[in-house]
């Protein structure tokens, strides 16, 4: 990977920053869990777990199907958490602990341009049925199953927003600039099924609780669009 200001040369192509992505489907949900285990869990980053409610932190888990985008199409699953972003008093990131992708290009494009972690997974999904639904299975071993029924239609399209993304690779932790404009959006109370499996990451989303846990919310949204820009290094 070779690196100028404002372009990565990945596999042979060049990314321009910032990355866009022009159509995405989602579905996630969020879950109250226990700050101190939570924190725990994202210590090797060195930021600190929000709480929203006292003891309480936020852990979500969402699947997304990349259509169209400048890392070309592809599945992703994301286990975050809310954070507190360091050196401000006020506001929210998202630590994004787990990223398996289902397509080698985005992987390598994202450990190298944000230093995600991203690791390769079968990751199939329905984002169109009645109940979305995605599986996570790395190496053979299903590390969770999860079920969202979608819940009320939003009115109006929402404005983009823009906010901190964080990530933690090889000891380097880095905020990631990153805008979303979401439409079709159905939300609802509740609504999540979730199985874990024994891959690491479902032990780790056991101990917090998940395996008996009813979501806060569930969410889907039928069109996407996302800007990723360039990283900066918070903490080595």
């Amino acid at each position: 990977m070779t690196t100028t200001a404002t372009t990565h040369v990945i596999q042979g192509e060049t990314v321009a920053l910032p990355v866009r992505v022009r159509d995405a489907s989602v579905a996630s949900a969020m879950f109250a869990v226990p700050a101190g285990p939570a924190q725990d869990v994202i210590g090797y980053s060195g930021l600190e777990i929000a709480r929203p409610l006292p003891g309480r932190a936020v852990c979500s888990l969402a699947f997304v199907r990349y259509a169209d985008g400048d890392l070309g199409p592809y599945h992703e699953f994301a286990v975050a958490f809310l954070v507190r972003p360091p050196g401000r008093a006020r506001g929210l990131g998202a630590f994004i602990h787990w990223l398996p992708v289902n397509q080698a290009f985005t992987l390598e494009a994202g450990r190298s341009i944000w230093g995600f972690p991203k690791e390769m997974a079968d990751i199939p999904m329905d984002l169109s049925g009645r109940i979305r639904r995605c599986a996570v299975r790395v190496g053979g071993r299903t590390a969770l199953e999860v079920a969202i029924r979608p819940g009320v239609r939003m009115p109006g399209r929402a404005a983009a927003s823009t906010f901190d993304a964080f990530s933690c690779l090889d000891g380097v932790t880095r905020r990631v600039p990153w805008t979303m404009a979401p439409h079709g959006v159905r939300a609802r109370p509740g609504g999540v099924s979730l199985r874990l499996g024994d891959h690491p990451v479902a032990a780790e989303l056991r101990g917090l609780g998940l395996d008996r846990a009813r979501a806060l919310s569930g969410t889907c949204v039928e069109h996407l669009e996302m800007v990723f820009d360039a990283a900066t290094e918070v903490r080595s």
